[in-house]
C-alpha cells in the first residue's frame, strides 16, 4: 500500500461522501445477469490441481503452534461490534475483511468450526457498511484509501458467499461487484476512489482478486473488465520483469510485483510470459527473506508473494515457502502470539496468518 498518499480522516469523509452520492444511482448494467454461463466471461478457468505432495509436511509442529496462538490472539483481538483493527486503524474493511480470511484459511467458515462465530461478526460488520450503491466504507476508519478496503471487503463477501449460498451475502456481493465494475478506467485499472479518473496496480490487484473470487462463487463478470485489467497488468511490467506503481513509469519493486504476478494469475494467465519474468524477479529476494530483511509493505508483498508461489508450484513454492515460514515464526511475539505491523497489530497479524496457512488450501480464491 501506499503510505505516501494516505488521507487524513476529515478528508476521506468527505471524499466518501461524494462517491456515495454518485455512485448511489449506479446499478447492474443493462442485461448484465449475475450468473456463469459456460463460454462467458473473461475469466480463464482456474486450475483446480490436488495439493502438491508435501504440501502438509511444511506445515510444522512448531508452524502449527504459532498458527494456533495467533489465531487465538485475532479471536480475542476482535472489536465489539465485529469488526478488527486499532488506533487510527479501529473498524477498517481491509483489516477486518482480512482477518476473517485468515480465520477461513484455518477450516472454519461463517457460523462453523472454532472461529465461526468471529467470522459471522466480522462479515455482519462488512455487510452493515456497504452501502446502497454497493461501496463497502467506514468513512470514519482510516485507510490507505477506501477502494483497497472496497476490494478487501468484495473478496471476504465472495469466499463467504462461496461457502454458505447465504442470499443476504450475495445480495451485498452483487452490488460490492457492480461498483468495481462501473468504475474501471479506460487503462483497465482502478485507484484509491471509486472513481475513473487514474489508477495503479496496488488498487488494481486488489479489485480483479475480489472479482475473480465472485465469479467462482457464480457471479457474472464481463469479458471487457478482465481483459481490461489483463492489458493495464501487463503494460505496468518493468523490462526487468518487475512491476512499477503506474503506466507512466517508475521503478519494479517487490510488492507491487508479487500483486502483478497474482494479478494475471486471478484472470486466468497461468503461462504468460510475463509471469515467467515477474517469478525470476521476485527469486531475487530469498535471500532477503533468510536474512531477515524488513522494508515497505512487508506483509502486503509477502501475502501476494505467497500466493504467486503457491500457484506457480514446484521448486519455486517449495524453496519459497520455508524460508518466509521460518521468517514469520522468528517475527512472532512469543507472549501471546501476534504480529507487529506499523499499521496495526491484526493486520499483520491476519497476514502472517494467512500466509502460514496457505498449504491447507481452504480458500478456493487461493487454489491451485
Amino acid at each position: 500500500m501506499d503510505s505516501n498518499r494516505c488521507f487524513s480522516g476529515r478528508v476521506i469523509r468527505v471524499l466518501l461522501a461524494t462517491a456515495l452520492t454518485v455512485f448511489a444511482s449506479v446499478g447492474p448494467a443493462p442485461g448484465a445477469e449475475d450468473k456463469v454461463v459456460k463460454g462467458e466471461g473473461g475469466f480463464a478457468d482456474a486450475r483446480r490441481g490436488d495439493v502438491p505432495e508435501g504440501a502438509a509436511e511444511m506445515v510444522t509442529e512448531q508452524t502449527d503452534r504459532g498458527i494456533k496462538a495467533g489465531l487465538g490472539w485475532l479471536a480475542r483481538a476482535q472489536n465489539p461490534d465485529g469488526s478488527f483493527g486499532n488506533g487510527t486503524y479501529r473498524g477498517n474493511i481491509a483489516v477486518t475483511s482480512l482477518a476473517g480470511l485468515a480465520f477461513m484459511a484455518s477450516g472454519s467458515s461463517p457460523g462453523r468450526g472454532p472461529y465461526g462465530a468471529q467470522i459471522d461478526k466480522a462479515l455482519l460488520y462488512v455487510m452493515e457498511n456497504t452501502s446502497p450503491s454497493g461501496f463497502i466504507a467506514v468513512a470514519a476508519a482510516s485507510t490507505h484509501g477506501p477502494m483497497y478496503s472496497h476490494g478487501f471487503g468484495t473478496l471476504f463477501l465472495a469466499e463467504a458467499y462461496g461457502m454458505t449460498h447465504r442470499p443476504e451475502i450475495r445480495e451485498k456481493l452483487q452490488k460490492a461487484v457492480h461498483l468495481i465494475i462501473d468504475t474501471q478506467n479506460l487503462e483497465g485499472g482502478w485507484r484509491y476512489q471509486p472513481v475513473r479518473r487514474d489508477a495503479d496496480l496496488s488498487v488494481t490487484i486488489c479489485q480483479i482478486n475480489a472479482l475473480r473470487a465472485a465469479r467462482n462463487a457464480g457471479l457474472y463478470v464481463p469479458k471487457e473488465t478482465v481483459e481490461g485489467c489483463i492489458r493495464y497488468v501487463k503494460n505496468s511490467q518493468n523490462p526487468d520483469g518487475g512491476f512499477r506503481y503506474m503506466l507512466q513509469g517508475g521503478a519494479s519493486a517487490f510488492p507491487r510485483s508479487a500483486a502483478g504476478i497474482v494479478a494475471l494469475y486471478s484472470a486466468g494467465n497461468y503461462d504468460a510470459k510475463e509471469i515467467d519474468a515477474g517469478i525470476a524477479y521476485l527469486r531475487q529476494y530469498m535471500p532477503e527473506i533468510k536474512l531477515g530483511s524488513r522494508y515497505s509493505h512487508y506483509f502486503y508483498g509477502h501475502y501476494y508473494a505467497a500466493q504467486a508461489m503457491w500457484i506457480r508450484g514446484g521448486d519455486d513454492w517449495n524453496t519459497w515457502y520455508p524460508a518466509i515460514r521460518d521468517e514469520l515464526l522468528r517475527r512472532q511475539s512469543s507472549s501471546d502470539g501476534h504480529w507487529n505491523d506499523s499499521i496495526c497489530n491484526e493486520y499483520g497479524t491476519a497476514m502472517a496468518l494467512i500466509i502460514l496457512q496457505m498449504p491447507n488450501n481452504y480458500l478456493p480464491i487461493f487454489q491451485r
